[in-house]
């Protein structure tokens, strides 16, 4: 159905000739916000939240290079004829959230064998950071009017969206005279589902691993069916789409992991390890043992 709604304005700030896109803001205040709660977690845990800061330092530049040579390899035809410039252009959308994922969990194993601390604990206390991320750099996608499915054809439907969301959504989803599916919306309210059932898994104290392998299946569920809608899929082979084919992966991996860690593995999410790297902070303060004279 033919729509004309304005779209937003995809810069947040101009400084002098540099833009700074909401894109860019949206995944920055998903990533900060992500890292405030695992700090807090780590704190309630005893587990030095210095560990957790280091980490994501690594790990944030890291996963969007991975996520944008994701993007890019599966749509190289339509980098190869432009600006060479083009590929590095984050700013102008095109990451892909598997590619985020595997930068970042590749960055973890290295990081926590480096330190000698235990993957799994550090896993399961990011877990609900990553998803919660997540869920907010879908907004970022919102912005850039991307991420969305096929047109919506139906006046019926058009109607009731409108009843049930806010008029900035779909008028944001108003393009080129077409209204689309916000299919952007749908997985971040999946993703926000996601993070409410990690949280509380957690504190039911589950065997370690448990928060980070839930949290692969959940989001690979939501993502294979909310991928089936979208028009702008990567595709490994033919019709085959790319994150549907990742998330059937990484469902039957994290299930196959999560029974047989709880067959073979005794130590649960708030147990703490004794190895100095994983212990509480040291605040520097010595105990006072002199008697007062």
């Amino acid at each position: 159905m033919s729509c004309a709604a304005p779209s937003l304005d995809r810069v947040f700030l101009q400084i002098g000739s540099l833009p700074i896109y909401w894109y860019g803001v949206i995944i920055a205040a998903g990533a900060f916000l992500g890292l405030y709660i695992a700090m807090k977690e780590s704190d309630r845990l005893g587990v030095n939240k210095d560990l957790i800061v280091d980490l994501v330092v690594f790990a944030i530049p890291i996963s969007i290079i991975f996520a944008r040579i994701y993007y890019v390899a599966f749509e190289w035809d339509r980098y190869a004829g432009g600006p060479w410039w083009k590929v590095f252009a984050v700013w102008e959308g095109g990451i892909a959230i598997h590619g985020a994922l595997i930068g970042a969990v590749l960055t973890a194993v290295v990081f926590t064998k480096v330190k000698k601390i235990p993957f799994w604990q550090l896993a399961d206390i990011l877990a609900p950071s990553l998803i919660l991320g997540q869920a907010i750099g879908r907004w970022g996608n919102f912005m850039n009017q991307e991420a969305h499915g096929g047109p919506i054809t139906n006046q019926n439907v058009i109607d009731t969206h409108y009843n049930i969301l806010p008029d900035f959504i779909m008028n944001q989803m108003c393009i080129e005279g077409t209204y689309y599916y916000p299919t952007f919306l749908y997985e971040s309210l999946w993703n926000i589902l996601v993070l409410i059932l990690l949280l509380w898994l957690r504190r039911k104290n589950p065997i370690r691993g448990t928060v980070f392998l839930t949290y692969l299946a959940t989001y690979s569920v939501g993502r294979f069916f909310i991928e089936g809608m979208r028009t702008d899929s990567l595709y490994i082979i033919g019709n085959l789409r790319t994150a549907q084919f990742i998330s059937v992966v990484l469902f039957v991996g994290a299930i196959i992991l999560i029974i047989y860690r709880y067959k073979t593995v005794k130590k649960r999410y708030e147990d703490i390890d004794s190895k100095k790297n994983i212990g509480k902070k040291n605040t520097g303060k010595k105990n006072n043992t002199k008697k007062k004279k």
